[in-house]
C-alpha cells in the first residue's frame, strides 16, 4: 500500500472547492480548487465564429490556458516573453476545446464563439483536468446567463462532463495525482468522460515501461468512479439553475 503524501487513500479524490461569477467581466467564470492546483475558468462570448463555420449557423467552443509565472516552484516565462506557445500548452488548450464541444449542440447557439480562458494560478497536478471540469461549469453559467438575456432560446448542454488523472505509482493505482505523486508515476492518464458514461478522451502513457491492458482496464475503472463523484459534485453546484 503507497502512502500518499496527503493521506488520501488511492482512489480518494483531492477536495474541491468551486467559487462561481468570480469574475464580474466574464459571461461565466468559476475560480477551482483541487487540492493545492488552482485555477480560474472564465467563458466570454463572442459574437463571430471562424472563417470555416461563416454561414452555416453553427458555433464553437474554443479554449486557451497559461500558468501564471509564480504558479510552479520554478518561475514560468510568459508566452509574450519566449515568442511563442510550447507544445504542453497547445496540446492542453486543444484538449479542453475539444472536451467542451463534445457535450453541447453548436447549432443552438448561432454564429457566436464562446472563449474558455484558463489561468493556472497555482499547479500541484492535474491542472488540465481540473481545467476541464471548471470550464464546464463557467460555460454552464454562460449559457444560462445567455437564455436569461434571450440571447438563445435553450440549453444546449447535453451532458455534464467532469476529467479526473489516474496513474501507477510504486505499482499501485491512484486517483487524482498531486504533482509529487505525478513526477514519480510509471503511468500516467487523463480521462475525460461525460454524465451518460461516454468516454470523450483518454491519454495515457508509459513513463517507465509498458503496462498491461488489465492495468489500463482497472485505471479506467478508479477514474470513471471518481469521475462520477465530481459530475456529482458539480451538479450539486448547479443545482438551483437545473430544470
Amino acid at each position: 500500500m503507497v502512502k500518499r503524501i496527503d493521506g488520501r487513500e488511492s482512489d480518494q479524490l483531492r477536495e474541491i472547492k468551486v467559487t462561481r461569477n468570480y469574475i464580474s467581466h466574464a459571461d461565466g467564470s468559476v475560480f477551482i480548487e483541487m487540492g493545492k492546483t488552482r485555477i480560474v475558468c472564465t467563458a466570454i462570448v463572442e459574437d463571430k465564429v471562424p472563417k470555416f463555420l461563416a454561414g452555416k449557423g453553427m458555433g464553437w467552443i474554443t479554449a486557451e490556458y497559461d500558468m501564471i509565472p509564480g504558479s510552479a516552484p520554478q518561475r514560468i516565462i510568459r508566452a509574450q516573453t519566449a515568442g511563442r506557445i510550447n507544445g504542453r500548452t497547445h496540446e492542453i488548450q486543444r484538449l479542453i476545446g475539444r472536451a467542451l464541444r463534445a457535450i453541447v449542440d453548436l447549432s443552438k447557439i448561432g454564429e457566436r464563439t464562446i472563449w474558455i480562458d484558463c489561468d493556472v494560478i497555482e499547479a500541484d497536478g492535474g491542472t488540465r483536468t481540473a481545467s476541464i471540469t471548471g470550464s464546464f461549469i463557467a460555460l454552464f453559467d454562460c449559457l444560462s446567463s445567455m437564455i436569461n438575456k434571450k440571447i438563445i432560446n435553450e440549453m444546449p448542454v447535453e451532458s455534464f462532463l467532469a476529467a479526473v488523472s489516474v496513474g501507477i505509482v510504486d505499482g499501485e493505482i491512484l486517483v487524482d495525482l498531486c504533482f509529487e505523486e505525478d513526477s514519480r508515476a510509471e503511468v500516467d492518464m487523463n480521462v475525460v468522460m461525460n454524465s451518460k458514461d461516454e468516454l470523450i478522451e483518454v491519454q495515457s502513457t508509459a513513463e517507465l515501461k509498458p503496462f498491461s491492458r488489465e492495468n489500463f482496464e482497472r485505471m479506467l475503472e478508479k477514474a470513471t468512479g471518481a469521475i462520477k463523484e465530481i459530475i456529482g459534485i458539480q451538479k450539486k453546484i448547479l443545482s438551483s439553475d437545473l430544470k
